[in-house]
C-alpha cells in the first residue's frame, strides 16, 4: 500500500468518525458547538484532497453519512421488535436505513468537487454550503421524502437563533449554519483579506439571526394573554405498545382515557386524545360499542380529537385510513381528516402484492396497507370560532413547507404514537419538529404522545407546558398570545430558493474579488 492510498483510508475513518461526532449535536444531547469542529474538518479534508477524483469525493461524502445516520437513526429499527415476524429484520434495517440515506451526502459531495473552485476558499465553503443544504432539501422533498435530523435542528435549545426560521424557514437556516458551521476552516487554511472578510460576513450573520431572534421574544412576551372560551387539555398516555398485538379490552383503555381528560361537566372543553390508543377498533364500532361511556362521562360542552382507524369502500374494495377524528360527546363525528404523509413498513408496505407474499406486512393494521388521503381540511369549532385547527398526525409534522395551502387557522392539533421506539433518543427528536413549526408558522402547536413527550408549545417555540416520555397526565391551554403570520407561513419554501439565488450572487462575487 503506497502513502497516497494510506492516506485516503486514513481521511476515510476520521470522516465516518466526524459523522458520528455530529449525531451529538442533536436532540437530545444538543451538544452544537461540535458542529464548529465537525464541519470546518470536513471541509479542510476536501480542500485538501481537491486534486482526487469525483469516486474519492463521493465515498467522502458516503462515510460521513453513514456516520451520521448510523447513531442518530438507531432506534427506527426497534419498531420492529414488537412483532416477531419482523424480528429478524432488525440488523439488516438497522445498517440499510443509513446505507441509502448516506447516498445523498456522497452524491452532495461529488457534486461539490464539480463546482470546487481552487483558487477561491470562502466561495467553496458558500458552494459547499448550497449543494449540502439542496441534497438535504430534495432528501425532505421527493415522494416520502424523509427530513429527519436536519443539522438546523442541533440549534433547538438555542431560543433565540432559531426565532430566523419564522422568516426564512428550517432549510434556509440549515443552509446558512452549514455555512457557520464551516467557517472556521478558513483560520487555519488561509486567513488571506478577502478570505476574512467572508468569515467577518458569517460572524455578522451569526449576531444578527440573535440580535433578531432576541427582539422577536421580547416583543412576543410584552403581548397581553388572551382567555380562549373552551379550554384546550392534552392527554399524554402511557399506553404499552403492545395494544397492538394483544388482547387488551377497548373498555379499559376508554376508561383510562376517561379518567385522565377528568371533564368538568360546566367547562368548555376541547379534549385530545393520541394517535391509535385504541388499535383494534374503528370510529363505527367506538359509537356502536361505546357510546355509554361517552355520555355518562362528557356532556355538550365537551369535543374530543383522537386519532382512530377508519374504513370506506372505493370501487368494491375496502381502504383503510389512519385518521383524526373530532367527535362529541355522543361520539358523533364532526370531522375527519385522514393522513396524507403514511409510513412505509409502518403503515403501508412497498411493492405491496410482492412482499406480502413473502410474509411480510405492516406494523400497525393487520389487514393491509392504509391508503393515504391527499386533503387537509382546517376546522372551525362551530361554538367556538377563536379555536381553528390544522390536523396534522405522527410525523407529518416534520414537513416544513408543506403543512397546509391554507393559513387560516390558529392552532396545530399533532398526535403520535411514540412507543414504537421505546426510551431511546426517537421521541426527543420527533418532538423537536414542533418547535420548529411553531417557529416557522407563528401558531401554538399541541402535541399529545402515547409513549412520548405532549406539549403546547407558544408560537416562539417554547414548552408553555409539557409531559415528559413515558409518563401520563394532561395540560391545559386557556389563554394564548396572538400574532400576526410570519412571512414564512405565506411563502414557504420560495424563500429558500431565494436564499438560493444570494449565494449564487455571493459566490459570483467573492470569486470575483479574488481574481482582482
Amino acid at each position: 500500500m503506497n502513502y497516497k492510498n494510506k492516506k485516503v483510508y486514513l481521511y476515510c475513518l476520521f470522516i465516518f468518525l466526524i459523522g458520528i461526532l455530529t449525531t451529538f449535536s442533536l436532540p437530545p444531547y444538543n451538544y452544537w458547538f461540535i458542529n464548529f469542529f465537525t464541519f470546518s474538518s470536513l471541509f479542510v479534508i476536501l480542500v485538501r484532497n481537491f486534486d482526487r477524483n469525483y469516486k474519492i469525493f463521493f465515498l467522502y461524502g458516503y462515510l460521513f453519512g453513514f456516520g451520521y445516520f448510523l447513531f442518530s437513526l438507531y432506534w427506527i429499527p426497534l419498531s420492529l421488535s414488537y412483532d416477531d415476524n419482523f424480528s429478524f429484520l432488525i440488523p439488516f434495517a438497522i445498517i440499510i436505513i443509513p446505507l441509502f440515506l448516506s447516498i445523498f451526502y456522497g452524491f452532495a459531495f461529488a457534486i461539490f468537487k464539480i463546482f470546487y473552485n481552487s483558487k477561491n476558499l470562502f466561495s467553496n465553503i458558500l458552494i459547499f454550503s448550497l449543494i449540502l443544504s439542496f441534497i438535504e432539501f430534495l432528501r425532505g422533498s421527493i415522494p416520502n421524502g424523509f427530513p429527519w435530523n436536519l443539522f438546523a435542528y442541533s440549534l433547538s435549545e438555542n431560543i433565540y437563533l432559531i426565532q430566523i426560521n419564522s422568516l426564512i424557514g428550517i432549510y434556509s437556516f440549515n443552509m446558512v449554519l452549514i455555512t457557520i458551521f464551516s467557517a472556521p476552516s478558513i483560520l487555519y487554511l488561509n486567513r488571506e483579506r478577502k478570505n476574512l472578510i467572508g468569515f467577518s460576513a458569517i460572524f455578522v450573520v451569526f449576531v444578527f439571526f440573535f440580535i433578531f431572534g432576541f427582539l422577536k421574544v421580547k416583543s412576543y412576551n410584552n403581548l397581553e394573554e388572551k382567555t380562549l372560551s373552551s379550554s384546550l387539555k392534552i392527554l399524554s398516555t402511557n399506553i404499552p405498545i403492545e395494544r397492538f398485538y394483544s388482547d387488551t379490552g377497548n373498555e379499559e383503555i376508554i376508561t383510562k382515557l376517561i379518567k385522565l381528560s377528568n371533564p368538568n361537566p360546566i367547562e368548555n372543553t376541547i379534549f385530545i386524545w393520541p394517535e391509535g390508543v385504541l388499535p383494534n377498533m374503528n370510529l363505527t364500532e367506538l359509537k356502536n360499542n361505546y357510546n355509554y361511556f361517552f355520555e355518562k362521562s362528557f356532556t355538550d360542552n365537551h369535543f374530543i380529537v383522537l386519532g382512530a382507524n377508519d374504513e370506506n369502500i372505493l370501487n368494491g374494495k375496502i381502504q383503510y385510513y389512519n385518521s383524526l377524528a373530532i367527535i362529541d360527546n355522543k361520539i358523533n363525528i364532526l370531522h375527519k381528516y385522514y393522513k396524507n404523509k403514511l409510513v412505509p413498513f409502518g403503515e403501508f408496505l412497498p411493492l405491496e402484492n410482492l412482499l406480502s407474499k413473502l410474509g411480510l406486512k405492516n406494523l400497525t393494521n393487520n389487514y393491509q396497507s392504509y391508503s393515504a388521503s391527499n386533503e387537509r381540511k382546517l376546522f372551525t369549532f362551530k361554538e367556538n370560532n377563536e379555536i381553528k385547527i390544522l390536523p396534522l398526525i405522527c410525523y407529518e409534522i416534520i414537513y416544513s413547507g408543506n403543512i397546509s395551502k391554507d393559513n387560516d387557522y390558529n392552532f396545530i392539533i399533532n398526535i403520535s404514537e411514540d412507543g414504537w421506539f421505546g426510551n431511546s433518543i426517537g421521541p426527543y427528536q420527533h418532538f423537536v419538529h414542533t418547535i420548529f413549526r411553531s417557529i416557522e408558522y407563528g401558531r401554538y402547536t399541541l402535541r399529545s404522545a402515547n409513549n412520548g413527550i405532549s406539549a403546547i408549545i407558544n408560537p416562539i417555540g417554547l414548552a408553555k407546558d409539557k409531559i415528559n416520555i413515558n409518563n401520563e397526565g394532561s395540560i391545559t391551554l386557556n389563554q394564548i398570545k396572538l400574532v400576526d403570520k410570519t412571512p414564512f407561513s405565506k411563502y414557504g419554501n420560495k424563500i429558500y430558493f431565494l436564499i438560493i439565488l444570494l449565494y449564487i450572487f455571493l459566490i459570483f462575487s467573492f470569486t470575483k474579488l479574488k481574481n482582482e
